[in-house]
């Protein structure tokens, strides 16, 4: 079933990975044959990439992921945030305990965390903060798009012309409740400058590679 309205598709459809054909699933399906297939692909098919702001997009990630009650990211994330930043003899094994008790995370504990050498010597990187360029590989793949976020209907509508597709489909508006960039100055207001320095240094690739402005008014204050 096709569905002409993005709207329509399910939150949870867009979300379950297992529904997605990624890179891992691509070579256990093709084997051997994987490398060419793949070598094909990226020849022939249109690639194309929406970045945002890099540190609008760490807000963004917390705001979603530890200001909602998300058990799984509870789980995996919070409650390491809290053990080992927090000041807390004990921490809720729930996320439901935790918001009941308001043992959450704060923005400055999950900017330690980012910045903690200890935790991607753990694991790497949720796909939610990490940095785009380890994640969409832009150096190696040569996206024939590339749009952002701060101009969605905009660069959503070139794509869709551009894949002639226009026709068929039309972008939804922006969502009106999405993290603005201006709210920068106040989300980092009260991390100190050498952390934001040091965050810088750590997505620097992906605001040089995608345009962004280094943020002066936040490392420099």
């Amino acid at each position: 079933m096709i569905v002409l309205n993005p709207l329509q598709i399910p939150r949870e459809d867009v979300h379950n990975s297992s529904s997605h054909l990624t890179f891992n699933k691509f070579w256990r399906r093709y084997g051997k044959f994987s490398r060419h297939m793949m070598k094909i692909k990226l020849k022939k098919y249109t690639k194309f990439i929406f970045v945002r702001d890099p540190f609008v997009r760490l807000i963004s990630a917390f705001r979603s992921k530890f200001e909602l009650e998300n058990e799984d990211f509870y789980r995996s994330f919070a409650i390491p945030i809290l053990t080992r930043f927090s000041n807390r003899t004990s921490v809720p094994t729930s996320a439901g305990e935790a918001f009941s008790l308001g043992a959450k995370p704060s923005f400055s504990q999950f900017i330690q965390y980012l910045l903690d050498t200890r935790t991607e010597e753990q694991q790497p990187f949720n796909e939610h903060w990490r940095q785009i360029y380890r994640l969409c590989h832009p150096c190696q793949i040569d996206y024939d798009f590339v749009g952002k976020l701060e101009t969605l209907d905009e660069d959503a509508s070139q794509l869709l012309r551009q894949l002639n597709l226009d026709s068929l489909f039309q972008f939804p508006p922006s969502y009106r409740n999405r993290t603005a960039s201006s709210w920068e100055e106040d989300w980092f207001s009260k991390i100190p400058l050498e952390w934001r320095q040091k965050l810088y240094k750590l997505y620097e690739p992906d605001f040089v590679l995608f345009g962004y402005p280094k943020p002066e008014n936040i490392l420099n204050v």
